[in-house]
């Protein structure tokens, strides 16, 4: 998350229902690719990136004033902060993502923003001109590797123009990342997600409507499509962030992140689930990728994971 935790224990599941909760964003995170994929079927990148967010906006907002109140103080505080953080991390990376998966594919897709914890360690340790450890730097190199078999790269297939497009938003999430650590002060990790969200939504629906026509798209899409985009701004958001919320406050930060590793293997599983069945290459990438990520995080903490924060707020 883009800020400590601070929730009390009290009123939450048991261990056992944290952690139930913690597979469930994990596992909503990885369909939301294959629902873009769906979406992308019949509706234009801007118009079905704004679309998702839009809703997703509305729902976090009106979450944010039943459960918490707007405290306006940390608007003002944090605005700067939140517009460049909402443009970078919410319109930019979600813009890279739906124009990526015009050629890349679900599952290569989950499996790099899967390494964005390792993209955001090695891009703070070059911003704090500090060199990365040992296991850091074998997990991505490992990371990679898997990544590349994934993509059929050693079989002569080479990175589609939106694997570079994908690999491009996950740098804007590392940067996002680091600049909720730092850029940020005296404001919930919901809070944080809620206007940061809000400036992403604006953003990308600027956009949409200034290269696009969103209205006209939405109205003559099919029903899947519409179902999809309403499956990724509610589940695949709103729902995912309040899960791993859950998982944080009752198990903690460490131990929660971990599940993280499971959206790549979502992504596949569901890609299989709509009748385009990975190959043994896919598997074993998504495989070696994780194991490289699990190599990286030593004691059970993925790369980023310090004094209780965590590099991901679960906007997939």
């Amino acid at each position: 998350m883009p800020a400590s935790i601070s929730t009390r224990a009290s009123g939450l599941p048991t261990d056992g229902g944290a952690l139930v909760a913690s597979v469930m964003a994990a596992v909503f995170w990885g369909t939301n690719f294959e629902a873009t994929r769906i979406a992308l079927l019949y509706l234009p990148p801007w118009s079905a990136a704004a679309g998702r967010f839009v809703l997703a906006a509305a729902a976090i907002m009106l979450w944010l004033r039943i459960a918490k109140g707007i405290r306006w103080s940390v608007l003002r505080r944090n605005l700067t902060s939140y517009a460049v953080l909402g443009v970078v991390g919410v319109a930019g990376f979600n813009a890279a993502l739906f124009l990526g998966m015009k050629t890349s594919s679900p599952v290569t897709a989950a499996l790099i923003m899967g390494t964005s914890p390792l993209t955001t360690n090695l891009l703070e340790s070059l911003l704090l001109r500090r060199m990365p450890s040992p296991r850091a730097l074998a997990g991505m190199v490992v990371s990679l590797l898997g990544v590349a078999l994934t993509v059929g790269a050693f079989s002569g297939a080479h990175f589609a123009s939106g694997d570079i497009l994908v690999l491009l938003g996950s740098l804007a999430w590392a940067v996002y990342t680091i600049g909720c650590r730092r850029w940020v002060s005296d404001a919930t990790p919901l809070e944080t997600t809620a206007w940061t969200m809000l400036v992403g939504a604006f953003a990308l629906a600027f956009v949409g409507f200034s290269v696009e026509t969103p209205v006209t798209s939405f109205v003559h899409a099919p029903t899947i499509a519409l179902v999809s985009i309403l499956w990724m701004a509610l589940l695949g958001s709103v729902l995912a962030y309040l899960f791993w919320q859950t998982g944080i406050a009752k198990r903690g930060p460490g131990a929660t992140s971990i599940m993280f590793n499971l959206v790549p293997v979502s992504a596949l599983l569901v890609a299989a689930i709509f009748g385009r069945t990975p190959g043994l290459a896919q598997i074993a990438g998504v495989a070696i990728a994780i194991f490289g990520v699990l190599l990286a995080s030593g004691s059970g903490k993925l790369p980023g994971v310090r004094n209780g924060r965590l590099p991901s707020s679960g906007r997939i």
